[in-house]
């Protein structure tokens, strides 16, 4: 089967990459040309773990093709998946004219059936519209050429992308005929045969379920974070908490870690998307409308901490241990991470930061502002307080008489509850966490 995908950013340069190894033949298509010779020579643009080698082999195999032109080359496949940016709007809503652009030039460029498929995160109704825009281009043309459209939205974590969409839990599929079902269950059959899980469904549904999949898991890290704070005055620990409530069956143990917020492109975006979609048809989420406010207070929680144990931060050190919005990727968009360096330089700190992967991102955004550390230690050298705001597995066992000889000052924040508070104490620190 032969593919094209359009956007070669996080969602579309992993899919294409990962049908790729299915043994699919993928056309990656984008606007950027500099991109897309980036492509060519094997650089992406990306860190994801394991797509780098994915993407190798099947370049070299010749399953993975790249254009900046998908009228080109639309002849040759036998679907086009739209996987381009959906940026939010001041007003919370996802900006879906890039997708709608997609469709524009699908309309345009077919001479046989194809099937059009939105694997971009946009608001129910938005797979309307683009059908829309392909019938009016078709129209333009005095053409009536078969299409069917459908819904393939992802869900993919970064960090695990490539395993994510090799193993899913499930795959959403939003169909409105019966060629497209059989279409979309030829491309899959590799999962099938595997006894996953691909969950056929109208195209409004599959629409909705990521944004609603999304915004339950921003529910849980928030009520979390509520309950964390409840038990820094009450003299609970949340850990032990969690563990409790984590026990019932009914409730299980993800997502209900308590820390300093979520980022990233997700579920931010998600969140504020389904809100503003809800406001669209006259309904006021009340519940996901809190989520996204609590979790906007818990980015200041860090700042606030060592604001309280330092008395205030005007002209002290503060290392930053960890910059990508969660560990195993580079993505820095939404980072909590990026609110504490704000709000520190804001009131007169000197910041040293690090991160294993992200800290070129970082240093694109802030300059010759903050000071960028090669690692841990580096980082807390002369700091009256370090910060601990993205979990990376090499920041769990460090040496901490190093660490402690190092620093001027005494004061650890960890924002993700990695660290044993006892053990913190007995190497003399001031350790604070979260809800504990």
């Amino acid at each position: 089967m032969n593919i094209a995908i359009v956007g070669t950013g996080y969602v579309g340069l992993v899919t294409g990459v990962c049908f790729a190894e299915m043994g699919v033949d993928v056309w990656c298509v984008d606007v950027d040309k500099s991109k897309i010779d980036a492509l060519e020579r094997g650089i992406i643009p990306i860190y994801e773990e394991g797509l780098k080698e994915i993407f190798d082999k099947n370049y070299k195999d010749g399953r993975v093709h790249f254009t900046t032109d998908l009228s080109a080359i639309i002849d040759n496949v036998d679907i086009v998946f739209i996987a381009v940016g959906t940026p939010p709007d001041e007003d919370g809503s996802a900006d879906v004219k890039y997708v709608l652009d997609v469709a524009r030039t699908f309309g345009q460029s077919i001479k046989k059936y194809t099937l059009l498929v939105t694997k971009s995160t946009v608001p129910v109704g938005t797979s309307q519209k683009v059908k829309e825009v392909v019938i009016s281009e078709l129209s333009k043309r005095g053409e009536n050429i078969p299409f069917d459209i459908a819904s393939n939205p992802e869900f993919l974590k970064e960090g695990s992308a490539t395993k994510d969409f090799m193993t899913p839990d499930r795959v959403i599929v939003g169909v409105e005929s019966e060629k497209a079902k059989e279409l979309m269950s030829r491309l899959y059959r590799p999962l099938l045969l595997n006894k996953f899980r691909v969950i056929f469904m109208d195209i409004p549904s599959a629409e909705m379920t990521k944004y609603v999949a999304n915004s339950m898991l921003a529910t849980r890290i928030s009520f979390m974070n509520e309950v964390a704070a409840l038990c820094e005055k009450t003299g609970a620990d949340v850990s032990l908490v969690r563990q409790g409530i984590a026990a019932d069956t009914r409730i299980g143990n993800k997502f209900l870690y308590p820390g300093c917020g979520y980022g990233g492109s997700c579920f931010p975006k998600d969140v504020k998307a389904l809100i503003k979609t809800a406001s669209d048809n006259g309904l006021l989420m009340k519940i996901i409308s809190a989520v996204d406010e609590v979790n906007n207070n818990q980015k200041k929680i860090l700042y606030n901490k060592l604001n309280i144990a330092l008395n205030g931060v005007e002209n002290r050190v503060i290392a930053v241990w960890g910059l990508s919005f969660k560990p195993g990727t580079d993505d820095i968009r939404e980072a909590p991470a990026l609110t504490l360096i704000d709000q520190l330089l804001e009131n007169g700190a000197d910041i040293r930061v690090f991160d294993p992967i992200a800290i070129d991102r970082v240093r694109e955004r802030y300059g010759d502002k903050i000071y960028y550390a090669s690692s841990m230690v580096d980082a807390a050298k002369g700091a009256d307080a370090a910060a601990l705001v993205t979990e990376w597995k090499q920041f769990r066992l460090p040496d901490w008489q190093e660490i402690r000889n190092t620093m001027r000052g005494n004061v650890i924040v960890d924002g993700r509850n990695i660290y044993d508070p006892q053990e913190m104490f007995s190497y003399g620190f001031n350790y604070y966490s979260i809800g504990r």
